[in-house]
């Protein structure tokens, strides 16, 4: 808030809690950040705080700064006339990561009555945990009621000692999982170094919203901590990150906890695994939410259905025509996979799919079709694969590429502009001569009636771009 003579002036329009109490308690505001577009000029326009980007105004020195880099100078400039000082906050949290359960990491720990808390020996290590531990459900961690386990020696005095009998919460063991799948058999450490080296760092991320704020936080601090140890020598453990959305039922996420489940084995049992699955992928793109609605299965069905149906009139020669569509498919489901866009991949093969199933296909065509279903609707495309004679799996098939002369249109369609603006469209060979398109553009009906009978004095062609015709 801004000060005068023993009374509030002005309170800054740009955090939403300061707006809200100055509009309660009517108080004059102030606009401070001006939006970079100007679309803003005074405070009293607003509605709500303005929270976002901007150039510094009403800020006397620091007027036409931008408000991030205004940010700093201003903290700057009260620290240097003793008004404060900058300071770092750390928002940080602990991590309880005991629990009183059986399952989960053992805690390396022995207290003993003469040394206290005691690590249990590297030799020792791992603690594993034992085959028979009862669950009565009477409290208590189960392992604490088996003797055997409990009751140890001390690794510093060898006498009577107990056992740590809390287990550590699975994020600590699903934390660095990664570096222990590079070497999943290795005895002599918690993972093979060298291994580590070669297979590190992960491509890519995938996990819900709950992961990546913390399963995802987790492992980074374990990989920085590895680090440290010079057990590895990167401090990120994956590349890329794509957060999937979450699955709603009714508006709602679906949950065990609000009981909006769906059980998939009835569907599974009357359409198949691989229809739901391809109706899972096409109903939305991975990182939105998807709205369930079981309608789209039967329309999953169908299609399948129809793919299914094509090998039973394959053709001697492919059609041109399809070999076109089938090479720009192609393209297209390779790109959109590698960027995860599976439900505009499976529009592109329905496409493919229908032309088709209305103008027929060789072998070699459905078979790319097939290989590219393959991802999607996997047992579905093996059979299919299987039954047009193939002997190897069809994952074991190259991925099919195309061929760029194919993709070449041989028609363009180009705007035509009189004097700059458009005024028709026309659609020609792309090898079409110069003068045979004047010829065609002089000609449109469309165009004629803005030359109003006189000769252009230019026509500026752009080639396989526009016309332009100049009166």
């Amino acid at each position: 808030m801004e000060y005068g003579t023993g009374a509030i002036m002005a309170v800054p329009t740009h955090d939403q809690r300061d707006f809200l109490f100055a509009q309660e308690h009517q108080l004059p505001r102030r606009l401070v950040i001006m939006p970079k577009d100007g679309s803003l000029k005074s405070a009293e326009e607003l509605k709500e705080a303005y929270e976002g980007e901007g150039i510094q105004v009403n800020s006397g020195g620091f007027n036409g700064l931008v408000n991030i880099e205004a940010k700093t100078k201003i903290a700057e400039w009260m620290e240097k006339n003793g008004m404060g000082r900058i300071q770092t906050h750390w928002r940080l949290r602990d991590w309880l990561i005991s629990r009183q359960r059986y399952w989960g990491t053992p805690i390396p720990i022995i207290y003993c009555p003469k040394c206290g808390v005691v690590p249990v020996a590297y030799k020792d290590l791992p603690v594993e945990l034992p085959a028979d531990a009862p669950f009565t459900g009477e409290g208590g961690s189960p392992l604490a009621k088996v003797k055997e386990f409990v009751e140890v020696s001390c690794p510093k005095c060898a006498g009577p000692a107990r056992r740590e009998t809390d287990t550590m919460a699975t994020f600590f063991d699903s934390s660095w999982y990664f570096l222990r799948f590079c070497s999943p058999s290795f005895t002599e450490a918690p993972f093979d170094q060298q291994e580590a080296k070669y297979w590190m760092v992960v491509d890519q991320y995938i996990g819900g919203i709950e992961h990546a704020i913390l399963h995802l936080l987790y492992s980074r601090f374990f990989t920085k901590f590895f680090q440290d140890l010079k057990m590895i020598d990167f401090n990120e453990p994956f590349d890329k990150l794509l957060t999937q959305g979450m699955v709603l039922k009714d508006g709602e996420v679906m949950s065990k906890s609000r009981g909006n489940i769906v059980d998939p084995d009835s569907m599974i049992k009357d359409y198949g695994a691989d229809a739901l699955r391809l109706f899972i992928l096409f109903a939305a793109p991975p990182e939105t939410e998807l709205e369930w609605d079981e309608r789209g299965l039967e329309g999953a069905f169908r299609f399948l259905n129809r793919v299914w149906r094509i090998q039973d009139n394959l053709l001697e020669n492919p059609d041109q025509e399809i070999l076109k569509y089938l090479h720009k498919t192609i393209k297209k489901v390779s790109s959109d996979f590698s960027e995860f866009k599976f439900n505009t991949a499976i529009a592109s093969l329905m496409e493919l799919t229908n032309a088709i199933y209305h103008s027929g296909a060789d072998r070699q065509v459905f078979q790319s079709l097939v290989i590219m279903l393959s991802p999607i609707v996997p047992h579905f495309a093996e059979e299919i694969w299987q039954l047009l004679g193939n002997k190897t799996s069809i994952f074991k098939s190259p991925w099919p590429s195309y061929d760029a002369k194919f993709l070449v249109e041989e028609n363009v369609e180009l705007p035509i502009q009189v004097n700059g603006k458009l005024r028709s469209k026309i659609e020609v060979a792309r090898n079409i001569s110069e003068d045979k398109l004047k010829e065609l553009v002089l000609a449109d009906q469309k165009i004629i009636p803005w030359l109003e009978g006189k000769a252009p004095k230019k026509i500026v062609i752009v080639p396989q771009k526009l016309v332009n015709i100049v009166i």
